[in-house]
């Protein structure tokens, strides 16, 4: 793994400090007011956002999260009303959050924004994390990787950047000329920028790249310090209305972003919430493993760690934490050792079992060993949607096309009657997107899964899986590809129980005396590279569908992502990982269909 390790000492006199660059963090002495004078003041906040719905800082030099306290706390006293700060920082070498509570304790004036950062604090793990601050009504996303990578990653674009990275001598990687391309290209019109630092090679390079540079005064014992700013005007927000088609997990998780944003939206479902694939009485949510392609593996990570986040606010969400990967080829022991050896994942996220281990866990014998996936869960879908759904308004409707329109789009249904108008429309429900944009690359596969009550067991997978509900089991799922009927059928309940004795066989034992079992099946909607769809398929006009088996994974971290798209926002998705999520990334597929004749609202 790569060590991310900052090397921290402490001074003599409480100072946090660098091992790895040979630096303070800031000045016990004076680094509060150092870091009110100049970033804050430097930066011509709060009189910078007056006004505005939206705000987004940025920063390279996350450290002990000081300059984001100090933010947070002049936000909550001076923030527009109504209005949403964006931050946005990059740290290589994070603190942990000990470390982080130690260094913050030096304020006692800054205990909430400290508190509210420490209880949000990520691992150390390599990629994007979002933080939510609700409180202060500000979402913070911390790249952990290096800074010219960082920026290269992130579609936002700053209003004021604090560029407060170790000293350049210290740390020359942190004022390269690809960082100082990444500012200018992630900066918004009229862009403040502050720092401590007034090298000539920061102070040319900000210069040639379209800044009005200025020395002024600097703080304590510093002579000088920097100040920047592009020419032009803070361009307005968007707040528009949006439409959203499906009430499954897709469906949910984007009302959730939206109404985040501040949004109203509108959701269409044809019969009711969760009567699709996110109907079953458990979900597991588990990522899927690659040890070969990074982007993969980086995209199920970064949506794991969110879906962990955003469904332990759920009150009854979580049933049971920790999912139990079972081993069902000989080469799945190196893979399983390769995936927990990824910096990708959270100390102690991903544990390689032998079989004793995995017969601990299970409470039965097992012949394999597994991996151990921590932060995977168990979880009730009906609390979810339930929650998520309630900040939006729902129509029955069955939408049968889609027109655009001068200002937006026009949900018709089958009679040819308008449903709604509106500027932005996402396709969310699942297989029924295929007949609203036959365009898009979707396959059906349908599953069928069974359930019970009084028998459970510890959550585990195995091409079969067995999921602990709130009073019982759910077992299953059959793979039929291609099939759309929903229909239970005895057969798929027969191949359901013979995949679950062939690994379990005391707990298909235990299933089969109990009796009263109960069944459901679902389409699923697949991709060719069994990644998801989620993106902009025209202007006003988005997708989130093709999960597949990973719904309850990655909808909340996508739906983010496409209301990021929808509104101008900044995205919680890197560059690379939205590109392999891209509804256009297929040769040949036209960006928008010819409205069609049927679809599934």
């Amino acid at each position: 793994m790569t060590d991310r390790s900052p090397r921290l000492i402490w001074t003599e006199d409480g100072a946090p400090r660098s091992g790895r660059f040979d630096d303070v963090y800031f000045s016990r002495e004076d680094g509060l007011a150092e870091s009110r004078a100049v970033f804050l003041n430097g930066c011509g906040l709060p009189e910078a956002w007056r006004g505005r719905a939206r705000f987004t800082v940025a920063e390279l030099g996350f450290g002990s999260g000081l300059n984001i306290a100090v933010l947070l706390d002049l936000w909550r006293r001076e923030a527009p009303p109504g209005g949403w700060l964006h931050i946005f920082s990059v740290e290589g070498f994070p603190l942990a959050r000990d470390e982080a509570a130690r260094a913050l304790g030096t304020w006692p004036e800054l205990t909430e924004p400290a508190h509210a950062l420490l209880d949000a604090w990520p691992a150390a793990a390599s990629g994007f994390h979002r933080l939510d601050l609700p409180a202060f009504n500000a979402t913070l996303d911390l790249a952990v990787c290096e800074a010219a990578q960082a920026l290269a990653q992130w579609s936002g674009r700053a209003d004021a950047w604090f560029l407060d990275g170790f000293a350049p001598a210290a740390n020359p990687g942190m004022w390269s000329d690809a960082v100082l391309d990444g500012v200018a290209a992630r900066s918004a019109p009229g862009a403040r920028v502050a720092t401590f630092t007034v090298a000539g090679a920061v102070r040319r390079g900000l210069a040639a790249r379209g800044f009005v540079v200025e020395k002024r005064p600097g703080h304590g014992r510093k002579r000088e310090r920097l100040e920047a700013h592009l020419p032009g005007k803070p361009e307005p927000s968007t707040s528009p209305a949006v439409a959203i088609i499906g009430a499954g997990i897709a469906g949910a998780a984007l009302a959730k972003a939206f109404t985040a944003l501040g949004l109203t939206c509108t959701v269409i479902e044809e019969t009711a919430a969760g009567e699709g694939g996110s109907g079953f009485p458990s979900a597991l949510v588990t990522p899927r493993l690659d040890a070969g392609d990074v982007g993969i593996a980086a995209l199920h990570a970064q949506a794991l760690s969110r879906a962990r986040a955003l469904y332990a606010a759920v009150p009854g969400a979580i049933i049971a934490d920790g999912v139990l990967q079972l081993e069902q080829t000989p080469r799945d022991a190196g893979r399983f050792a390769k995936v927990a050896a990824q910096d990708l994942w959270p100390e102690g996220a991903m544990t390689p079992l032998d079989a004793a281990g995995c017969t601990a866990r299970l409470g039965e014998a097992v012949d394999t060993g597994g991996l151990l996936m921590a932060d995977a869960m168990a979880l009730n879908p009906a609390a979810v949607l339930q929650t998520w759904l309630g900040g939006a308004d729902l129509v029955t409707a069955r939408v049968d096309r889609i027109e655009p329109t001068a200002g937006g789009w026009r949900l018709l249904d089958a009679a040819g009657g308008d449903i709604l108008e509106t500027e932005v429309v996402v396709a969310a429900s699942g297989w029924g997107a295929a007949a609203l944009q036959p365009t898009l690359p979707l396959a059906p596969v349908r599953g069928q899964a069974e359930w019970m009550v009084g028998v459970t067991s510890p959550a585990a997978a195995w091409g079969g899986y067995a999921a602990p509900t709130e009073n019982g089991l759910l077992f299953g799922a059959t793979h039929e590809r291609g099939e759309t009927a929903v229909d239970v059928t005895e057969n798929a309940s027969a191949r359901n129980l013979d995949t679950l004795g062939a690994r379990l066989p005391g707990l298909a034992a235990r299933v089969a005396a109990a009796g009263g079992i109960r069944s459901r099946a679902a389409i699923r909607a697949t991709t060719p590279d069994r990644l998801p769809l989620a993106g902009r398929l025209a202007p006003g006009l988005f997708a989130l569908t093709g999960l597949g088996s990973r719904g309850f994974c990655v909808a909340p971290l996508l739906a983010e992502h496409v209301a990021a798209l929808a509104t101008g926002t900044p995205s919680p998705l890197p560059a690379p990982l939205a590109a392999r999520v891209a509804p256009g990334r297929f040769p040949g597929r036209g960006p928008l269909a010819q409205p069609s004749q049927e679809a599934d609202g």
